[in-house]
């Protein structure tokens, strides 16, 4: 698989800042790192999705701001980049994927391309500088490390980051029973140490700590 500094840089090696590539607006949001299992049987998709395996570039998940993800979708305006890590056909016409997520985006503008798929240019989000699990906030990681046990290395596959504050932040965040609006304003924040404070209160309040 193409690294993602591939898809950010221009062939002279300097630093491109931004992308085009299609949007697949969805009912969910993708963070990176994660995993995003998804069932794809529209012809707009399966054909998007044929090209970004065949040439090994991204396409972008954003959480669906109103409409629908049969037709006239509007998403957020952050999202993640995705790409292709599994893919199966078991039944013709329906394509079985698992999307990996990368860098987060911003949409600068958006436009329906050819076959009514939605495109856009974005802008790539800057990378948080690693920062360590503060020590105040390691409470968290027995809980996240019963929930990566319970669903297991397809949803978790190693390595694991217990000790990386925006690792930890993110994969709590996907497994929250909390509405995906929600989700979207934790992904956009900038701070990871904010979004583990936020986290903590909100599984404090709910005695989820020990």
């Amino acid at each position: 698989m193409m690294a993602w500094f591939d898809f950010v840089r221009s062939p002279t090696g300097a630093a491109v800042d931004t992308l085009n590539l299609p949007l697949f607006p969805l009912n969910a949001v993708l963070f990176p790192g994660g995993l995003l299992p998804l069932k794809i049987f529209e012809q707009r998709y399966l054909d998007m999705a044929a090209a970004c395996m065949k040439q090994n570039t991204p396409f972008g998940v954003c959480l669906i701001a109103s409409g629908n993800e049969t037709g006239g979708a509007v998403p957020h305006p952050v999202g993640t980049l995705a790409t292709i890590s599994t893919w199966e056909m078991e039944q013709l016409g329906i394509l079985m994927i698992t999307a990996q997520g990368g860098r987060r985006f911003r949409i600068i503008e958006s436009r329906l391309g050819p076959g009514n798929l939605l495109e856009a240019s974005v802008e790539l989000l800057p990378e948080a500088v690693p920062s360590p699990l503060p020590p105040d906030r390691e409470r968290l990681v027995p809980l996240l490390r019963r929930v990566v046990n319970d669903l297991g290395p397809e949803r978790y596959p190693e390595p694991h980051f217990y000790d990386e504050a925006e690792w930890v932040g993110y994969r709590i965040t996907e497994v929250l029973p909390i509405q995906n609006l929600a989700r979207q304003k934790l992904l956009e924040l900038e701070d990871p140490l904010a979004r583990l404070e936020i986290l903590e209160k909100y599984l404090d309040q709910r005695k989820l700590l020990s």
